[in-house]
């Protein structure tokens, strides 16, 4: 997607540096930080600490980490010391380990010779098939914006409501539950998005309003609580947002707050559509709420936030009590029974086992 006039992607390879850049997000939107990552704790950290965040960015990133360390050491060891380091970073969200096996069967039989050269050529095709995966997610999730908007009276917007950042900044470009939004306004359909704050880390409020600023797109920053108001006031057609684990029964986990704007979704008979790569369902797993990690991430997220001072310095400053600690789970788990629909790159699936082997059949037999 563009940053002003000049296309961006979130994480890329410039051949002329010999480095691998990314968009430091810490920063945004009061900042724009490109920054070159160049060793393999370099790339943990950036990870970690959510330089870059978004189950397909962390994916992603980690592949060019391998790739990194590849050209330094590419022993078998060297392997999987870096698979192991890059895996215990964040872990709620399975693209990670999905790029990394993926990373790890690419290269396993190969020789340490040609085990660097071709790291690089297989975190840039992880990288290309992320793009073209959130295009056809996008594809997909228009025809659902389209019945909508046709349901409405002229110059009248389809209201969305999407909570965290699923944007092109958790992917490689497109983004997942945006990319729906983007291709509604490539197709002339008028849509106003409410973007959720998202506390505590703020990617509502400091990333996907910063898309929606970016691309021109109408749009309000709500408090995250202020969801259940906004549909019992018929003042949300449809809700979408990312997921950063789907099990194999139609669980969702995404970002802190989603379970509860299913639930007021679902009182007030507002769709609830979760827009995800066929990467981050994680067949292993049936029961989301037992199953699935919860990332428990520093209290300071809580207890501090972080912004622009009036004198334009940019900062944290803290909004709690000495002494009173912060509780910091990152994650929650949406049930399936409270998903309308699972927004694919292979198509609109039904929020069960049977929905998801109806577009991926190919898992029947490991199911």
């Amino acid at each position: 997607m563009k940053v002003g006039d000049t296309h961006y992607r979130s994480i890329w390879y410039d051949s002329d540096k010999a480095k691998t850049m990314i968009i430091d997000q810490r920063w945004l939107p009061h900042e724009f930080r490109v920054v070159e990552l160049d060793t393999l704790d370099e790339f943990a950290t950036a990870i970690r600490d959510m330089w870059v965040r978004g189950a397909p960015l962390i994916g992603a990133t980690a592949a060019y980490g391998i790739a990194v360390e590849m050209q330094r050491d590419a022993s078998d060891k060297a392997l999987d010391a870096a698979w192991e380091l890059l895996h215990e970073t964040r872990p709620t969200a399975i693209n990670l380990r999905w790029a990394l096996d993926e990373m790890r069967q690419a290269l396993g039989g190969l020789s340490e010779g040609d085990r660097p050269a071709a790291a690089f050529r297989k975190a840039e095709e992880i990288c290309d098939a992320d793009v073209e995966t959130n295009r056809l997610i996008g594809v997909h999730g228009l025809e659902i914006i389209r019945k909508i908007a046709a349901t409405k009276k002229p110059g009248e917007p389809v209201n969305i409501l999407t909570h965290c950042n699923a944007g092109w900044l958790a992917t490689v470009d497109w983004g997942t539950a945006t990319s729906p939004m983007y291709h509604a306004v490539k197709d002339g359909i008028e849509i106003h998005v409410w973007v959720d704050e998202t506390r505590p880390r703020n990617q509502g409020a400091q990333l996907t309003s910063w898309e929606m600023n970016s691309h021109g797109i109408p749009h309000h920053l709500v408090v995250d609580n202020a969801g259940g108001h906004l549909m019992q006031h018929g003042m949300v057609d449809v809700v979408i947002v990312g997921t950063d684990r789907t099990t194999a029964t139609g669980d969702v986990c995404n970002k802190i707050g989603t379970y509860l704007k299913a639930l007021a979704a679902h009182d007030n008979n507002v769709p609830f559509y979760v827009a995800l790569p066929s990467s981050t369902i994680d067949w292993t797993v049936e029961d989301g709420v037992r199953e699935i990690p919860i990332e428990e991430r520093n209290d300071r997220e809580v207890t501090h936030v972080f912004g622009r001072l009036e004198d334009g310095t940019v900062t944290s400053v803290q909004i709690s009590p000495d002494g009173t600690p912060g509780g910091n789970p990152a994650f929650d788990v949406t049930p399936a029974r409270l998903v309308t629909g699972l927004i694919t790159e292979r198509g609109v699936a039904e929020a069960s086992r049977e929905g998801l082997l109806g577009l991926f059949p190919e898992r029947r037999s490991a199911a």
